[in-house]
C-alpha cells in the first residue's frame, strides 16, 4: 500500500491536534479515482470537524475540498481517464498528497482554471450558488445583508449578487475588510466593530429591513439579523464560525414578522450528479467569464496547516485560503 503525507486527527480539539504524517493510501476501488493533490482549500467547516462540531470518527484526515490530477482509475470509471485535472468538495480526507475519491463526486478544471483557484472555489462558490439561486432566488431590485463579506464565501456572494442585480449590505471587522468587499461588489460595507449593523441596515433601506441575510457567523449574529429583515423575510443560517446558534423560540419569529429561517447545508443542494454538474458549470462560467473573482488571499505548506487554522480563527484570513501539499 502507497503512502502519502497527511494532516491525521486523532483526538479533537484545538490546532495543536493537528499530526503531519505518512498515511496509507489505498487502491481505488470500484467507481474510484485516485488522485494526487495540487491543491486543497481551507474552510471553517474543517475547523467544525476538528473541534468536533461537526461529528467525525478519529482517527480521520481534514479537509472536504480539493483540486488535482487523477493517477489512476478504478473499475468502471468510463468519464475520467488518468491525467485529467479535478476538482471535488463535501469528501472529508483533503488533507492529503494523495487520496482515492468517488468519481461522481469529481468534476473536470476547465483549462483556463488554476489548480489554486479551483481548490479555492469549490465549496464556496458552489455554496454561494446555491444561496443565491436556490435558497433565496436574488435578482434586480433586492437589497441582501452578506455577514462576513470579506471571507470566503463573502467576497463571492458580494459579486455574484451584485450581477444579478442586488444591492449588496455586508459586515466585516475592519476598514482594510472594508475596502476589499467594497471592490468586490459589496455596496455598503459595515464595520460591526463600530458601527451597529442593524441600525445602519435599516438607515440603508429606508426602514424596510432586507428580504433575506446570509450569516455564516451564526452565535454572534443570528439575533440581531433577525431585526435585519422586512416582514416574511428569510434569515439564511449557513454557518456558525462564532459558535452555534442557541435554540429560540419559534414565536420569537412571528413576533418579528412572520420570518422564515433555515440552515441549508451544500451536500444537499448537490446530492444529485445532475445538480452538481449545473452548478459546478455555471461556477465555472461565472469564474471564466470575470462575474466572479476567487481571491485566493494566502497559501500555506500543507505541513503548516495547524497555523493556517489558528490564522483563519483569528479573522487574520480573506478571501480563499490554499493548503499547498
Amino acid at each position: 500500500m502507497a503512502k502519502a503525507k497527511a494532516i491525521l486527527v486523532r483526538k479533537t480539539g484545538g490546532p495543536e491536534v493537528m499530526e503531519y504524517i505518512d498515511v496509507d493510501v489505498p487502491e481505488p476501488a470500484a467507481g474510484q479515482v485516485l488522485i494526487r493533490h495540487a491543491a486543497v482549500g481551507l474552510n471553517f467547516i474543517d475547523v467544525y470537524y476538528r473541534t468536533g462540531l461537526y461529528p467525525a470518527q478519529p482517527p480521520f484526515v481534514l479537509g472536504v475540498e480539493g483540486a488535482g490530477v487523477v493517477e489512476k482509475l478504478g473499475e468502471g470509471v468510463t468519464d475520467l481517464n488518468v491525467g485529467d485535472r479535478v476538482a471535488y468538495t463535501g469528501q472529508l480526507g483533503a488533507y492529503s498528497e494523495r487520496r482515492v475519491v468517488p468519481a461522481e463526486r469529481l468534476v473536470k478544471i476547465p483549462k483556463d482554471v488554476d489548480d489554486k483557484t479551483a481548490a479555492g472555489m469549490m465549496l464556496k462558490g458552489l455554496t454561494a450558488h446555491y444561496l443565491l439561486h436556490k435558497t433565496y432566488r436574488v435578482g434586480p431590485g433586492d437589497t441582501i445583508l452578506v455577514h462576513a463579506a470579506a471571507g470566503g464565501v463573502g467576497l463571492i456572494l458580494c459579486q455574484w449578487a451584485k450581477f444579478l442585480g442586488a444591492t449588496v449590505i455586508g459586515t466585516v471587522g475592519s476598514d482594510a475588510k472594508a475596502k476589499l468587499a467594497k471592490e468586490h461588489g459589496c455596496d455598503h460595507p459595515i464595520v460591526y466593530t463600530r458601527e451597529d449593523f442593524v441600525a445602519r441596515v435599516k438607515e440603508i433601506t429606508g426602514g424596510n429591513g432586507v428580504p433575506v441575510v446570509y450569516d455564516s457567523v451564526g452565535k454572534d449574529t443570528f439575533e440581531k439579523s433577525l431585526d435585519c429583515l422586512r416582514p416574511l423575510g428569510l434569515m439564511v443560517s449557513f454557518g456558525n464560525s462564532s459558535g452555534a446558534v442557541p435554540p429560540i423560540s419559534l414565536l420569537i419569529l412571528s413576533q418579528k414578522g412572520s420570518l422564515f429561517v433555515t440552515r441549508p447545508t451544500l451536500a444537499h443542494y448537490v446530492a444529485r450528479r445532475d445538480d452538481l454538474d449545473e452548478a459546478a458549470q455555471e461556477l465555472f462560467k461565472a469564474v471564466r467569464t470575470g462575474v466572479v473573482q476567487i481571491q485566493v488571499g494566502k497559501t500555506y505548506p500543507l505541513k503548516d496547516a495547524a497555523k493556517a487554522h489558528t490564522d483563519l480563527e483569528s479573522r487574520r484570513t480573506t478571501g480563499s485560503t490554499v493548503l499547498l501539499p
